[in-house]
């Protein structure tokens, strides 16, 4: 049998170490907000502090996170096109980051009593800054190795981004955020510049920092990394990338690998989106932890995301991408069944455990340390997955194409994601329960390894 090493085709040379790490460092530059904005800080905050009570929180924030979705769902294939058109990716990194690091610094004004609609206008800035960013960085994997060397330069990626949300954590919890019945952060002190913790001054710091966190290590980027030339006016390239974004939509039906993929990764990935905008938010309703505990349990997560992508990299170069994403699927589903059969009193739904009593030390309870058990094994398998997408969309795009298809492959990943997020947001409304609106992910997941079963992961023609 043929590997997915042998059947790539050698592509380019591989490019110089500088060159690939300045790449690398951008999702060391930008995991930070994942980690500390959308999942673990600032997104809990926002719902303990600033929305009316947990279930309302979570509904607003998916509204948010669903609206920023919708936007990249429409204008990534169209940029992407344009893009690839002209030529030069680094401008349009560089345009989408000012709107990634000036929403993430405007979170700092996001007191309690803040109206909930300004906070979740100004994270969506945010939120589309960086996803943008990322469609065009991803543009520029295919020049920067061979084909049979993606998927570690991927799951190398991912690794170091989980890395970087790990760093980032532990100095946001050992620095800036207290914990509220203490008083000290993560390593006993006082947070630093004199962050209140009565005012949340640690958790609204997550924004700043962020994007202070991102400036300093996306340069490498832009000093070392090659471009792709400029080859168009703006004006030609928004014709031209736009007439080749029309014969790439039209070519979707004559290319099923591409297009069963891109229907899959879009129900999957709006499962992993769901789940990782809302897991945090749950454990504040579940077990009401403070922004220093869903910190302690992103670093859990991070460092079994970073380890799991590191590994997933390496399966994939031998296996090929669609086996890890497979594989990482079925872990998810079992780990997001594992989360939501916990609640105050049970574990496993059936299984009876004292809940956690006043005086409990952190994750004192039953409950909270299995919580952490499925968490742990949910990130695990979540590097990979996210991994071995962006890798399988290399292997299946023609290289004069890549920037365009990375748009659909972000499109793919965000179309339905305002519908997963409004539905969980619906959901949890609708049933005044985090659990069953949540509950929704596992749909995704299950449809969407389905779908991928009947595509081929082939290197694009």
């Amino acid at each position: 049998m043929t590997s997915p090493a042998e059947m790539a085709p050698a592509g380019p040379r591989q490019a110089p170490p500088r060159a690939i790490a300045g790449w690398l460092l951008f999702d060391w530059a930008t995991q930070p907000f994942y980690t500390l904005v959308t999942a673990f800080i600032f997104g809990p905050y926002f719902v303990a502090e600033i929305a009316r009570d947990p279930v309302a929180g979570q509904s607003q924030w998916g509204l948010g996170a669903g609206i920023a979705s919708l936007v990249i769902a429409i204008l990534a294939p169209i940029l992407g096109a344009i893009a690839d058109a002209g030529g030069g990716r680094k401008i349009w990194i560089a345009g989408f980051s000012a709107m990634l690091v000036g929403g993430s610094l405007l979170l700092w004004f996001a007191m309690p009593g803040t109206s909930p609609l300004l906070v979740l206008f100004v994270a969506a800035i945010a939120t589309i800054g960086v996803e943008f960013a990322t469609v065009f960085n991803n543009a520029m994997m295919p020049d920067l190795v061979p084909a049979h060397r993606i998927g570690r330069l991927s799951g190398a990626g991912w690794a170091l981004g989980y890395l970087g949300g790990l760093v980032a954590t532990v100095i946001a919890l050992g620095f800036l955020v207290a914990d509220p019945a203490t008083g000290t952060t993560l390593f006993g002190l006082a947070p630093v510049f004199g962050l209140d913790a009565v005012e949340h001054g640690g958790d609204r710091a997550a924004g700043p920092f962020s994007a202070l966190w991102y400036v300093v290590f996306v340069l490498p980027l832009f000093l070392f990394t090659p471009d792709v030339p400029r080859r168009l006016a703006a004006r030609a390239a928004v014709s031209a990338g736009l007439r080749q974004l029309r014969d790439t939509l039209r070519s979707l039906r004559h290319n099923a690998p591409v297009t069963r993929y891109l229907v899959a990764h879009m129900v999957y990935a709006d499962g992993l989106a769901a789940l990782f905008a809302f897991g945090g938010i749950y454990g504040v309703g579940l077990f009401g932890w403070s922004s220093f505990e869903l910190g302690v349990f992103g670093i859990l997560l991070t460092i079994t995301g970073g380890l799991g992508a590191f590994l997933g990299g390496r399966l994939d170069d031998r296996f090929g991408p669609k086996r890890v994403i497979l594989w990482s699927l079925a872990v998810l589903f079992v780990g997001s069944a594992g989360v939501l059969s916990i609640d105050e009193t049970h574990i496993a739904l059936f299984i009876a455990v004292e809940p956690a009593g006043e005086g409990d030390a952190a994750f004192g309870s039953t409950g909270e340390r299995f919580y952490l058990l499925v968490g742990a094994i949910v990130g695990a398998a979540a590097g990979p997955l996210q991994s071995a997408s962006r890798s399988m969309m290399v292997r299946l795009s023609p290289p004069d194409r890549i920037t365009q298809l990375f748009g659909l492959h972000a499109l793919s990943g965000k179309v339905t994601s305002f519908l997963a997020t409004l539905g969980v947001s619906a959901l949890t409304a609708l049933a005044t329960s985090q659990r069953v609106g949540l509950s929704l992910v596992l749909v995704f997941f299950a449809v969407g390894g389905f779908i991928l079963l009947g595509v081929r992961d082939r290197p694009a023609e």
